[in-house]
């Protein structure tokens, strides 16, 4: 290279270190000032693209000096945006004490701003309004930055961080994660946040990268980042997982991902187990942490090795802190007491208004407020807390300051809580919502995590203090108990070999039982998570939080819609056509969820099998018993051959679902294309969408020449939902959104416009959205009528013309009806078949399975959900890529 370019590189960089620090007697914070030493590599990458040390080196340089060489208090509201992260490192290198507020809490930010009355005021975007050119205040040499404690946004307590906190506790982060310069960790935590804004320091210290992002956990775009980004960490509090849950994390193809980081309130010990085993599976680590604001973050750590094994303690300290226990009257016992920590990262002390900026340290040791324990690993280990003080989603808060906030609206009230929400009694003539608000905004909660009781009188000790225990009981109903979670499984499995180590998937739940199975545990517990059918039952426990709304899967709410609009328009209620073909794009997606994730060919073939049975059986009975009513139906009718015979049929949608069971149970005879289908899913359900458009489209002018009939040639919306069920990763998603969007329209003809809009719209909520919000009622109604659907359009056809004479609507409930007592009394007599098949030895063999009604007897195409199909597929691809990497 040309000597001339490396010595203007040189003194470019020269340059950039001696305007990042204009005065050397100003103290500042070391990484700050250092950013330019780690050169070309990518420091901050977002969806626009990626800076690298050099440029935001530049860039902080160049704020500096907009900042000027007088010290002064700069506000900011702070966003994961890269001119808040460039503001926020020019003041630590520019030596500018910092108060970082929330962006989105702007009555707060007003709040300080009339309280602390900073010289500078910085927005997210970059603009600095420049109060004043010399500090009003007096700032002590050692203050960085002031921080709201956890919970207390908006309040004038803030917590004084001096350059060595943040220098000191950003060292002992990035050793004992290991934290190095190809790391690159995505900012699932705000940075006004002490545990996001360590994230931060830890990974710029290092030289590492961030992935700048304010998307939540929930949405995929982050994740397609995370994934581009090459991302291999990422930090959570307990709601964190919570959401992660939803979002199928456990299913999510993370290549890169090294280690997660949990801390912000105490994640239960199952939980911690479970991420646990799932990181060991997947080739990364859990690191439980625990801090606090007043400690710069971060006091201590859980190595990951430790983690199942003890998945209640808090670890070890960090790097350079300790650990005292204060004995504490209350709390007796041996290696138990008040937590005190020690460490160069504790702060300066708390401000209280502008004076306490001049302030040096008034603080020696932190005395954290939780008990604790010192167990027989040399782990510790809080066992409670001494005041008041709880943690919800991360933010303590102090319940006192609740009351104190409800009393000046005159309420009477008594607050407590614990890490899943607030508890708040009032007495009086009391509007619970308008309380909830108000305890809501007052600590800075959603209000979603704050439950109101009003009471004719705030329950009382004997001494008279406030009960608080009392109240906490109001909003923790009594447990479901692994007893009763076991009795529920027997009685919808209808198996008296139950056991709290079971799951659905290890007691051969099905399809049929699969709807209401789901319905009742989440009436039960408040909330599924993704993979309860192949969690043990000890495992499965109640939400943390307390969700307003509750879910449903896709699929179950798309059959019973879909079943409605079929019955409905054949009335003539309304003239909503599509809800049949939509039903077999259902059809093809359940399939894929359900008999595809059996682990060997006979079983997938055999669970086949048991579907078809199911529908046939019934089907062929109602249709015999149904033709002496009826002079229209031929025996072809109800051997259900008319669509094989070329004529068009009233239960074309019955037929070719038949057809459809038996052309599969064919492909799973032959082990060659099991085995393609395990290892292309994708691919291979592709391929047969692109065999069903040949009829489809008439390529092969087949369909002319033979008169196919309407149920063979919608064949193809059958392997449309296949494929949606199999596409796993964005692109694959968005290839069959597009083949739904440019093989419906044309279909049904022209002027089918309402019709071919239904199914591509219920097609893309398959693909994009496997669950959706519901109301318990709502779930209650559309329960049996979902699992009843094919039953309903089985029998609809005699049902409705008996009745609609009277009333139209009279004769679609009259329909619904007789559906769901249908299935319930067929599920009946072929479960009493099965029975006895199970005690005649010469039938256990062939004899298919046979699961109790579910709800009122199932459809064959009731699914397991999105994520137990991808848990039960993933041992499989996970050993094929292990072998691959072994090879490579």
């Amino acid at each position: 290279m040309c000597p001339s370019i490396i010595l203007a590189g040189r003194l470019a960089l020269l340059k950039i270190r001696r305007v990042s620090n204009p005065h050397p007697s100003h103290k500042a914070v070391p990484f700050a000032r250092e950013l330019a030493d780690h050169g070309d590599r990518a420091a901050v990458i977002t969806t626009g693209g990626a800076l690298s040390y050099r440029e935001l080196a530049a860039r902080v340089a160049e704020t500096v000096q907009r900042l000027g060489s007088e010290r002064r208090l700069v506000l900011l509201a702070g966003a994961n945006t890269v001119d808040a992260l460039v503001i926020y490192l020019a003041a630590l290198a520019g030596g500018h004490p910092l108060l970082l507020v929330p962006h989105d809490r702007p009555e707060s930010t007003r709040s300080l701003i009339d309280i602390y009355d900073p010289d500078i005021v910085a927005s997210p975007d970059g603009a600095l309004d420049e109060r004043r050119q010399v500090s009003a205040h007096t700032l002590h040499p050692d203050l960085a930055l002031l921080l709201s404690t956890s919970g207390s946004t908006g309040s004038p307590k803030l917590v004084r961080l001096s350059h060595e906190n943040l220098q000191a506790n950003a060292v002992a982060i990035a050793g004992y994660l290991g934290i190095h310069d190809g790391d690159r960790a995505a900012t699932t935590l705000p940075m006004s946040y002490c545990y996001g804004l360590s994230v931060i320091n830890s990974h710029l210290l290092r030289g590492a990268g961030l992935i700048l992002t304010e998307l939540s956990v929930t949405d995929t775009g982050l994740w397609e980042l995370f994934h581009k980004a090459r991302g291999t960490t990422f930090a959570g509090v307990p709601y964190t997982f919570d959401l992660l849950d939803r979002a199928g994390f456990a299913d999510m193809h993370l290549p890169h991902l090294r280690y997660v980081t949990q801390a912000g309130g105490r994640l239960p010990a199952d939980r911690v187990t479970r991420y646990a085993a799932l990181g060991r599976r997947r080739g990364w680590d859990l690191i439980v942490m625990y801090g606090q604001t007043e400690a710069t973050a971060r006091m201590a750590y859980l190595p990951p090795d430790l983690a199942a094994s003890h998945p209640h303690a808090v670890g070890i300290p960090v790097p350079g802190g300790s650990f005292r226990l204060e004995p504490l009257p209350d709390w007796p016992g041996p290696d138990t007491g008040e937590l005190v920590y020690s460490g160069p990262n504790v702060m300066l002390g708390y401000a209280e208004g502008p004076s306490c900026l001049a302030l040096g340290r008034t603080v020696g040791e932190l005395r954290t407020g939780d008990v604790a324990r010192l167990n027989s690993a040399g782990l510790y280990e809080v066992v409670g807390r001494r005041n008041r003080f709880v943690k919800v989603y991360g933010l303590r808060i102090d319940p006192q300051r609740v009351e104190a906030a409800l009393a000046r609206h005159g309420l009477t009230s008594c607050c407590t809580g614990d890490d899943e929400g607030l508890v708040v009694a009032v007495t009086g003539d009391v509007d619970a919502r308008h309380a909830r608000r108000l305890a809501a905004s007052e600590c800075g909660l959603p209000a979603r995590a704050v439950v109101v009781h009003v009471l004719a009188e705030l329950p009382r000790l004997g001494t008279g203090k406030p009960d608080y225990e009392a109240v906490r009981r109001l909003a923790r109903p009594e447990p479901v108990s692994v007893t009763d979670l076991c009795r529920l499984y027997a009685e919808i499995l209808d198996r008296s070999d139950v056991t709290a180590d079971s799951s659905f998937v290890s007691l051969g739940g099905d399809s049929l039982s699969y709807v209401e199975m789901s319905l009742r545990l989440e009436e039960a517990l408040g909330f599924l998570p993704a993979d309860w059918p192949t969690r043990r039952i000890r495992d499965l426990r109640p939400p943390s939080g307390r969700p307003r709304w509750r879910t449903v899967e896709t699929g179950i709410m798309l059959r019973a819609a879909g079943i409605v609009l079929v019955v409905g328009s054949h009335i003539g209620i309304f003239t909503i056509r599509g809800g049949a073909h939509l039903l077999l794009a259902v059809a093809g997606y359940n399939f894929a969820r359900f008999h595809l994730t059996s682990a060997g060919r006979r079983e997938r073939r055999r669970h086949v099998l048991g579907a078809l049975t199911r529908i046939a059986v019934p089907s062929v009975a109602w249709l015999v018993l149904m033709a002496p009513l009826t002079a229209d139906y031929h025996l072809s009718d109800a051997l259900l051959l008319d669509s094989a015979l070329g004529r068009n049929s009233n239960y074309w949608f019955v037929e070719v679902i038949v057809y459809i069971l038996l052309a599969m149970i064919a492909w799973l005879s032959v082990p060659g294309l099991d085995r393609a289908e395990r290892r292309f899913s994708f691919g291979f359900a592709f391929g047969f969408l692109l065999l069903g458009l040949v009829a489809r489209f008439d390529l092969l002018g087949f369909r002319s020449l033979l008169d196919l009939p309407s149920a063979i040639v919608a064949f193809w919306m059958f392997p449309l939902g296949w494929a949606a069920a199999k596409a796993r990763t964005r692109w694959q998603r968005l290839l069959v959104t597009a083949a739904a969007v440019t093989t419906v329209p044309g279909y049904f003809g022209s002027g089918e416009l309402v019709r071919e809009t239904l199914i591509i719209s219920g097609l893309a909520l398959l693909i994009w959205l496997p669950t959706l919000p519901s109301p318990g009622l709502l779930n209650r109604l559309i329960g049996p009528v979902a699992a009843g659907s094919l039953y309903i359009y089985l029998v609809h056809w005699q049902v409705y013309p008996l009745v609609e004479g009277h009333s139209q609507l009279l004769a679609l409930l009259a329909s619904l009806a007789v559906g769901v007592a249908y299935a319930a009394l067929a599920t009946k007599i072929m479960r009493r078949c099965q029975t006895v098949l199970r005690t005649t030895p010469t039938a256990r063999t062939w004899a298919p399975p046979c699961r109790p009604f579910s709800w009122a007897g199932a459809m064959e195409c009731s699914r397991l959900n999105l994520a137990t199909a991808r848990n039960r597929d993933g041992p499989y691809r996970r050993e094929r890529d292990h072998r691959g990497r072994s090879r490579r």
